[in-house]
């Protein structure tokens, strides 16, 4: 009886938390839940993501992040070929199949420049990041943290946005009210238009003590349209 009792005040006093938090509490709870030991910012690990799109043969990117010493590579295998990104700080290098000898008509066809890899570098480290990229520069969270149900559950929702020299994009973080983990979140390009995409997230990895999503699902915010799904892998 008295632990019938303890846990119905727990679950009282959780729920109240849920209904009166603020987004820096939410947020904060977030990471707390994905970066127990704070690790992201010493974060230096490498994976696999085996990326899978309708009528198009699968993509494997092996990845390389190291966030002290600045350094990321990205090499991207898909039907016989193989290219590859390489950073260092701002030093960037391309390669094709091991060699760094690229044709003008190769380069353009795999968009290897370093234009286009300093974008990749900021998208896997803004996505796997998350939610611990949030509380840097640049990023406003919304006051309110709002309620909304999404494929059947409710989640707390807490919306983004970036200053113009870092995004335009609109972006919307779902969190599970009683663990706090990422299980969603979704953007908009013009969000009275309703563009844009959502992004479900599933089972998670742990690599370098951080909780990582190792399954999202992408698809279109006005049609519910599948896109393609990723897969993390570790690198062992």
């Amino acid at each position: 009886m008295r632990y019938l009792l303890l846990v119905f005040l727990l679950s009282g006093v959780s729920q109240t938390f849920s209904q009166n938090i603020t987004a820096t509490q939410l947020l904060d709870k977030a990471i707390q839940y994905h970066d127990p030991q704070n690790n992201w910012k010493r974060f230096d690990a490498k994976f696999n993501i085996v990326m899978e799109t309708p009528k198009s043969s699968n993509r494997k990117s092996s990845i390389h992040l190291n966030i002290p010493k600045q350094i990321f590579e990205l090499e991207v295998e898909k039907d016989d070929s193989k290219y590859a990104y390489h950073f260092e700080k701002e030093t960037c290098t391309t390669s094709l199949n091991g060699s760094n000898k690229i044709s003008e008509e190769d380069r353009k066809k795999y968009r290897l420049t370093c234009e286009r890899g300093s974008l990749m570098r900021d998208y896997y480290t803004y996505l796997y990041g998350l939610p611990m990229k949030l509380k840097d520069p640049g990023a406003s969270l919304s006051e309110t943290v709002q309620k909304k149900v999404f494929k059947g559950k409710e989640y707390l929702v807490l919306k983004v946005d970036y200053d113009k020299n870092v995004g335009d994009d609109v972006w919307y973080f779902y969190f599970d009210p009683t663990t706090f983990a990422m299980e969603v979140y979704q953007f908009y390009h013009d969000e009275q238009k309703g563009d844009g995409e959502y992004i479900l997230l599933k089972d998670v990895v742990d690599i370098d003590g951080i909780k990582m999503p190792k399954v999202r699902a992408w698809y279109y915010n006005s049609d519910d349209t599948y896109l393609g799904t990723d897969t993390l892998y570790l690198n062992r």
